[in-house]
């Protein structure tokens, strides 16, 4: 709500639509996208409601689905999706990942470049509120924020606390830490952006086995989450070790299955990241494929 109002007073001719969602998790859930509608409407925004199909379980769920919704309301508009997480958002999702034992690209958080864009991201809830409160923009919270049952919830009542209270300096060192894994990520995906040859529709892309070959393993660690990354696809420790083992150890007409719904095959001359559907060949050789920016016959 405090984001809207202040696009609506500072640059409201870039907002094509307002988009909210009702993850179905109750009446505050719903209430509040009632309030965001109207408000919108009130504004002179046009404003698109979405509604989950079946309530999801928990924090995961709930941001895939409203992921996916923003995602089609973005594209049906040919805009792009802006969000208002703060700095606190961004302190919690470092400490999370931390605890979680992310890898560089993880520690970035909300810094990694993506699709959406974050206005608010410098600065904190306390005075995204305090601006909110001024305008006199109305909001609801909801109890799920309250309960302890999700993580995000302990580490943002709980934990956080009393971690800064020992150490003041925590959330500065957070955010420090995730803007130099930001860096590192640009850096990597700008190196891997030569190297691969990439379907016009993001749904594969192929890599040259030569381009490989030379990498060891702790190096092909970091370099195939950075090539899935390329196709949307997130890969997890069990997924990279896979993909690391099989760069390694495969002959030319083999594939692995990932998670998710996809696999590396690999083809005399190139690996090829897909999505798995039965019949697959087991070939591989990028035909279809276009050439991304800084590529030379896939070769980088």
């Amino acid at each position: 709500m405090g984001l809207m109002h202040a696009f609506a007073r500072a640059a409201p001719r870039s907002v094509v639509a307002v988009a909210t969602f009702d993850h179905g998790t109750g009446p505050a859930a719903t209430a509040a996208a009632r309030m965001v509608r109207v408000s919108a409407t009130e504004l002179g925004f046009q404003a698109v409601v979405g509604h989950a199909a079946v309530p999801g379980a928990n924090e995961a769920e709930w941001r895939d689905a409203r992921r996916q919704f923003l995602r089609g309301v973005a594209d049906r508009f040919d805009g792009r999706i802006a969000t208002a997480h703060t700095r606190d958002d961004q302190v919690e999702t470092v400490l999370i990942r931390v605890l979680r034992d992310s890898g560089a690209r993880g520690l970035a958080g909300l810094y990694a470049e993506s699709e959406m864009i974050r206005p608010l991201l410098d600065f904190s809830r306390a005075q995204v509120a305090s601006y909110a409160q001024a305008a006199g923009v109305q909001w609801v919270d909801d109890p799920t924020n309250a309960s302890p049952q999700f993580l995000r919830n302990r580490v943002r009542r709980d934990l956080l606390p009393a971690l800064t209270a020992m150490r003041p300096e925590l959330p500065a060192a957070l955010l420090g830490l995730a803007r130099r894994a930001a860096t590192w990520r640009r850096s990597l995906d700008e190196l891997t952006a030569g190297t691969v040859l990439l379907r016009a529709d993001g749904s594969s892309l192929a890599v040259a086995t030569s381009d490989l070959s030379a990498y060891s393993r702790s190096e092909l660690a970091v370099l195939w989450p950075a090539l899935a990354a390329r196709v949307g696809l997130a890969m997890d420790w069990r997924g990279t070790e896979r993909a690391v083992a099989f760069t390694n150890r495969s002959r030319p007409g083999a594939r692995i299955q990932l998670s998710g719904g996809w696999e590396i095959a690999r083809s005399r001359d190139s690996f090829e990241l897909r999505r798995w559907r039965p019949g697959n060949g087991e070939g591989g050789q990028g035909k279809g494929l276009t050439a991304g920016p800084g590529t030379g016959e896939g070769n980088g």
